[in-house]
């Protein structure tokens, strides 16, 4: 602790400055600075030397935690970015299945739209065809049938010839065959047997009616059809997406490929500082992009919520199988002092920053080379507090004695 001198002493010192003169005063007070500048030096080596002790108040004030340093499994990790895109499993491009003239549209872009919602109206002339065929192919059956029976009676009654009953027979399975297939391009349109049932020439205002609907549950991403729109079979009037499942594509390089596993653990934040999430590699390319030198990682997110927008952008971390190391501690306790890494320990005087070599790390933890021992104490949390302490040179007005 610095001393300070009276008021006498200073005024004595004063007196014999002057009667030597203007040289020996200079001469006399170089030292003096000297003096003061070694004995900064002096404190600060004796602060180093003796470490930073702490009363228990003072350990708990500054969240101060020793621990031992010993083994442990440190987690390597591959950081990644990637896209947020629609889950093309759960992804409808619908096309009307007949060309039509779109009269009635229910659907917007944005909408939520129900399974088998319908979304728009058609009035098609190709749908009036195809159901007039069905009706006219049920009756010509029914005719067909009444024929049959007619001359299969007559047949064993010996009334009429083989070859006529024999004719019956071939128009009447003939007559099937055209429901048959009238039937069919009926159901491949969307057309269920209820809705045949119900099928009538006597329905004239929707004979020419054809519907689209959606396929499932979902929301309209894309819309491509205005009233009065002459439509094709292969227009692509509407797009569903469900968005309540999406994927994330992740990028990795191709030295990270071979610690990368399906099943591993991954961590998701949107680059924009929004939602965070995890979940677990679902598939890795075995197609290497040949210009980036990069391979697609998928993970499947689920999205009851809608947080995850398809097009924006994440960063990802991908936590590979541990590594066991022999000195495992905390980021948080290696400190940079001096542009050395050093952790600091705890010895009897106190605690005192040591050197260390630091290995392998990831976002938490490190490896330690050399410059602690195992069962070694040191502080593992509240590090940079001592360094801040020990930057000023002691806890106070001195050193924590």
């Amino acid at each position: 602790m610095r001393t300070y001198t009276t008021s006498l002493g200073i005024i004595g010192l004063l007196v014999a400055l002057f009667a030597l003169g203007d040289s020996a005063a200079f001469s006399l007070n170089q030292p003096v600075w000297a003096a003061e500048e070694d004995h900064d030096e002096e404190e600060e080596d004796h602060a180093e030397e003796e470490g930073l002790r702490l009363s228990a108040a003072e350990r708990a004030e500054f969240g101060i935690k020793v621990a031992k340093a010993a083994a442990g499994q440190l987690a390597i990790q591959v950081n990644t970015p990637g896209e947020v895109q629609v889950n093309p499993n759960l992804l409808a491009h619908i096309v009307p299945r007949v060309s039509g003239v779109a009269r009635q549209i229910h659907a917007n872009i944005g909408n939520q739209v129900e399974q088998d919602q319908v979304l728009a109206v058609l009035e098609s002339q190709e749908l009036s065809e195809m159901k007039s065929a069905y009706l006219v192919a049920q009756e010509r059956l029914e005719l067909a049938q009444a024929n049959f029976d007619r001359e299969e009676t007559l047949w064993n009654q010996s009334i009429s010839s083989e070859r006529v009953f024999l004719e019956a027979k071939t128009k009447l399975a003939e007559a099937r065959i055209e429901l048959r297939v009238a039937e069919q391009k009926l159901l491949a349109l969307g057309f269920s047997a209820p809705d045949l049932e119900k099928l009538s020439f006597d329905n004239d205002d929707r004979f020419t009616h054809y519907e689209i609907r959606a396929p499932f549950t979902g929301t309209i991403i894309y819309k491509h059809i205005t009233q009065g729109e002459l439509l094709k079979d292969d227009s692509e009037a509407f797009i569903v997406a469900d968005l309540r499942s999406v994927w994330v594509l992740l990028t990795a390089y191709q030295k990270d490929l071979p610690f990368l596993r399906v099943g591993q653990p991954v961590h998701i934040q949107s680059s924009q500082g929004g939602p965070e999430t995890t979940g677990t590699v679902d598939y890795i390319s075995p197609i290497i992009n040949e210009a980036l030198r990069t391979a697609s990682i998928r993970v499947v997110l689920s999205n009851p919520d809608g947080q995850w927008r398809p097009g924006s952008f994440v960063t990802a971390t991908i936590d590979i199988e541990g590594v066991e190391v022999p000195l495992l501690v905390p980021r948080s306790a290696i400190q940079i002092m001096e542009d050395d890494s050093v952790v600091f320990v705890e010895t009897d005087e106190g605690f005192v920053p040591q050197p260390v070599q630091v290995g392998r790390t990831n976002p938490t933890h490190a490896e330690i080379l050399d410059g602690l021992e195992e069962g070694q104490p040191y502080v593992a949390q509240g590090a940079f507090i001592l360094k801040a302490q020990l930057a000023k040179g002691a806890f106070g007005d001195g050193h924590a004695h």
